[in-house]
């Protein structure tokens, strides 16, 4: 797996819906990553057949803190007629004024990219089949599969152009016999060194896995215990199954085969007041849910609990069993124990009370902003704030190593005195800084970003001097995204790799970390790097880059920070001002905006002769936890900023002007977009606000509000020190002049609220008295990426980018075609 710095759950809305597999692959997060998501709150939602229902903290009228609020609260009420009748009634007129995307000639071209036959099948080495066959899975959506199906091949037919699959569960038929709209959330299989039956008749593939399956697209999920065996779900009736009905934001992994780790809502308080985990049980197969003993608990006011098995017997160290608080979005204590095989059976187990009672969990004492992992008998730390021990200071950002026996001890003793033995793998510098780490057999590979350019770094265990040592790695950074992934951690030190370019499509390559020698295939030429041993699979193009330039250049912030960005346009694009140009930007979470094959982006935009830019302002992770923590709480104008000087810098180079400059963002970048409209008007020509953040004032109350105070403020601490500068929804000038601008969102998103959206859309309409622009679509499904299959995210595509290309091309001169 790679880990990233970034944290988990917070799934952004990024680069417009691009076809993007690399940052998939690359930026995968495991189980020793943060894992606290986003949660939600709310009041009275009830979501598909399940009858699930959710009630808010501060669901009750009295809890609105202002006139507006009153007036359009009742927007937060997710499935009510009134809410929905004014959802439809929008979609109605928006598609009145601006036409229906699916007869845009845009329309049929990039469905066809988002069901592409020829897109990167990625996937993941299970084992070996009884013929001695590598075994790889993959999940594939397509026209024919629009809810998608998981399948099997052979890692040798992988390797041809044309490899035979076997369908192991087709999501959509589940969903036609069940009578749900059922969307895949993923599969996590039970560890093969951890599962009995294989053992026993010596499988070398899993025999179970647990499938997250959510009815239209919602975070909120049911878990259903799948059989690799006999090919099936098992049935929903078997009481010797894994499943939990109810949907729920579940977190659950095998502890081993007949023992579950299950954080979900089930008994009173289970939940945090963000809506994930606050308590996790050992569920014993056969046993009730609701029976399990809870083996760790939180607060009500953390963000998420859990627990996980780390198995590193494979590389010579021990079973580690981890607990995790986390108390906020970046913060959380870690307790920890080594713990014998048979500790991982049931509790009534005979080898398991015939052991020696495992030992106490002990709080690790590491930073609370650290994130940890295992290799071996060591835990490797990454640093989001400087951190001093015995005099001496790790920088942010820095990449450690110590050995597990050392900080344990270190921890139990609480002697400040205590020495360990940390090892600095990576430390930053002005311009690089760590991205992410994935590890093979014998080999950590380090994900490190120069300057928002990619490079990787290898490092190996060298017995002479007994540390990990670097032993090579890229000499330089590249304009690209990278993804790598080990195909079998445990045996090999083959890695997936890919790479991927603004205006190169997504490859994938068989890499090989132990080789560094320049290698050269049949052909005499040199491969991409001296560990690539082989091209695997490439998109084709899918838009026409041949006369397509890009650049990075810098803007200069209002406080003179220099803020890069990328630039991709026409070569030789005229600097008259009458370029259609499209800016992008996210600057939250620490999210790094990194180059990435941008087909959508390039049939319906760059193909027509506009230029698209990504903004990589603070608030984003492109320059380390700093450049992030710069664009926090009371600081978060400097994520706007610095998004400003990018426009304003495009403007003054001549490629556009204020009317042929569009700015578009989703999530967080909602938040951006809907303060740019707010705050600089005059600035943009169209805005597209997708799935956005906007009223700050209750943001804590809504859905995922409780998990980001972290990130924004405490939206009943903070609102009058500064969080009223920068909510949308409460800037609203009944008297200034705002352009063209569209918002969209979707019922189904249980991250961020529809309502704000809603009641944005609600309070222009009736403060502009029609004289603003204003245009708005909501999907019913789809959950926080705003579509459910290829066949809506193409009609929500077309939808924003048709109505920003139309919208600029009014503003250019009338000379103009």
């Amino acid at each position: 797996m790679t880990v990233s710095s970034r944290p988990q759950g917070y799934l952004p809305y990024l680069t417009g819906g691009s076809y993007n597999p690399a940052t998939s692959l690359a930026f995968f997060l495991g189980s020793i990553a943060l894992q606290v998501g986003i949660a939600r709150s709310f009041s009275k939602l009830s979501f598909g057949n399940s009858g699930r229902s959710y009630s808010s903290r501060n669901s009750k009228v009295s809890m609105f803190s202002s006139p507006e609020d009153v007036e359009y609260g009742y927007l937060e009420e997710v499935l009510s007629e009134r809410s929905l009748s004014f959802a439809r009634s929008m979609n109605e007129r928006t598609l009145s004024l601006l036409g229906d995307p699916t007869l845009s000639p845009r329309y049929a071209p990039i469905l066809e990219i988002l069901e592409s036959t020829f897109r990167i099948p990625h996937v993941s080495r299970h084992g070996t089949d009884s013929e001695g066959d590598e075994i790889v899975f993959n999940f594939w959506k397509d026209g024919s599969n629009p809810r998608g199906i998981y399948r099997r091949t052979t890692l040798a037919s992988y390797r041809t152009a044309s490899p035979h699959w076997v369908t192991v569960l087709d999501v959509d038929a589940l969903g036609r016999s069940e009578g749900a709209s059922w969307v895949w959330k993923g599969l996590t299989s039970l560890p093969k060194r951890r599962d009995a039956v294989c053992e026993e008749i010596g499988r070398d593939l899993p025999t179970r896995g647990l499938v997250k399956l959510s009815d239209g697209g919602a975070d909120a999920v049911v878990l259903r215990e799948f059989d690799f065996v006999t090919g099936r779900l098992l049935d929903n009736d078997d009481r010797f199954a894994f499943h939990v009905h109810l949907e729920a934001k579940t977190r659950a992994s095998y502890k081993s085969r007949d023992v579950l780790l299950i954080g979900t809502e089930v008994g009173e308080n289970a939940m945090t007041d963000s809506g994930y985990p606050r308590t996790v049980r050992e569920w014993t197969r056969g046993t009730k849910l609701e029976d399990a003993p809870v083996v760790f608990e939180g607060e009500k006011t953390d963000i998420s609990v859990f627990m996980y098995i780390d198995d590193q017997r494979f590389r010579g160290g021990g079973i580690y069993e981890f607990q995790y608080r986390s108390m906020t979005f970046y913060t959380k204590q870690y307790f920890a124990r080594k713990i014998h095989e048979n500790h991982l059976l049931p509790i009534n187990n005979e080898r398991r009370m015939a052991t020696e009672k495992e030992p106490d969990f002990i709080k690790l004492d590491v930073p609370e902003d650290a994130q940890i992992g295992m290799y071996g008998d060591y835990i490797m730390l990454t640093l989001r704030t400087d951190w001093t021990i015995n005099e001496k200071t790790y920088k942010t950002g820095s990449f450690l190593m110590v050995p597990y026996d050392e900080l344990f001890q270190k921890s139990l003793s609480k002697d400040s005195g205590f020495t360990c033995n940390f090892q600095v793998l990576f430390e930053p510098n002005e311009t690089t800084f760590y991205e992410g780490y994935s590890a093979t057999a014998n080999y950590i590979i380090l994900s490190v970003i120069e300057s928002v350019k990619s490079r990787l770094l290898f490092f190996q265990y060298d017995e002479i001097s007994k540390k990990i040592v670097q032993i090579g790695g890229d000499a330089t950074a590249a304009i690209r995204t990278t993804g790598f992934s080990a195909l079998d951690p445990e045996s090999s030190d083959l890695f997936w790799f890919t790479t991927s370019t603004y205006d190169e499509p997504t490859t994938l390559y068989l890499a090989d970390a132990s080789m560094w020698a320049a290698t050269k295939n049949k052909d005499n030429e040199l491969f991409p790097a001296p560990y690539v041993i082989e091209k695997l699979k490439g998109l084709p193009n899918m838009y026409d880059s041949t006369n397509v330039s890009v650049r990075q250049q810098f803007a200069t912030s209002k406080d003179g920070t220099k803020v890069p960005y990328f630039l991709i346009c026409p070569k030789g694009a005229k600097m008259d001002g009458n370029t259609p140009t499209l800016l992008y930007g996210y600057g939250g979470f620490e999210i790094s905006m990194t180059p990435n094959y941008i087909a959508n982006i390039g049939k319906s935009w760059i193909e027509r002769g506009g230029a698209y830019v990504v903004a990589n302002i603070r608030g984003g992770g492109e320059f380390g936890p700093a450049w992030h923590q710069a664009a926090l709480k009371e600081n978060r104008n400097k994520a706007f900023e610095d998004f400003v000087a990018v426009g304003e810098d495009l403007c003054q180079s001549g490629l556009c002007r204020p009317s042929t400059l569009a700015c578009r963002g989703g999530s967080n970048g909602g938040l951006l977009t809907g303060m740019m409209l707010v705050s600089r008007p005059d600035l943009f020509g169209a805005i597209h606000c997708a799935v956005p953040l906007l009223d700050m004032r209750r943001f804590h109350t809504l859905l995922a509000g409780a998990s980001w105070a972290a990130e924004y403020g405490s939206g009943e601490e903070d609102w009058e020190k500064f969080l009223h500068k920068y909510s949308p929804y409460h800037l609203i000038d009944e008297n200034a002049k705002y352009p063209p601008i569209i918002f969209t969102t979707s019922t189904r998103d249980d991250r961020v609220h529809p309502a704000h959206a809603r009641k944005m859309v609600k309070k222009l309409m009736d403060l502009g008295k029609g004289a603003w622009p204003i245009y708005y679509y909501e999907n019913i499904e789809g959950g926080h990426g705003g579509a459910a299959d290829a066949k809506q995210q193409a009609f929500m595509q077309v939808l924003s980018y048709d109505f920003l290309w139309d919208t600029l091309c009014e503003g250019r001169d009338e000379k103009v075609d």
